[in-house]
């Protein structure tokens, strides 16, 4: 079973950084960067807007904990979006080759 690990991060650069990390520990196999989104949420009691980056890492979902807790240990911040969404069904090509990656990154 794979997974895909949602992340919001402060902009393009902090994005790489963490993708560049987690690909040389090889714990995920490919990572996508959108540069801009905007946010709107509650921080502290106060409305907040930002620019954001999303991240979306791809790996195994025996590896999710690991990526998670990396994530936060590198994120700058206090408290990062940093979800889990399970991959139930994609294309086969798609599916193999990341399993390929994986079993390559692992070795």
């Amino acid at each position: 079973m794979y997974s895909m690990i949602y992340v919001t991060a402060s902009g393009v650069e902090e994005a790489k950084k963490i993708a560049k990390i987690l690909l040389k520990e090889k714990i995920v196999a490919c990572a996508n960067i959108i540069p801009v989104m905007e946010s709107i949420y509650w921080w502290e009691g106060d409305l907040e807007e930002d620019v954001e980056s999303i991240l979306l890492l791809k790996t195994s979902s025996k590896h999710v904990d690991k990526v998670m807790d990396r994530v936060r240990e590198i994120h700058s911040y206090q408290t990062p979006c940093v979800l889990e969404i399970q991959i139930k069904k994609g294309s086969k090509d798609y599916l193999d080759w990341l399993e390929k990656a994986l079993k390559i990154t692992n070795n």
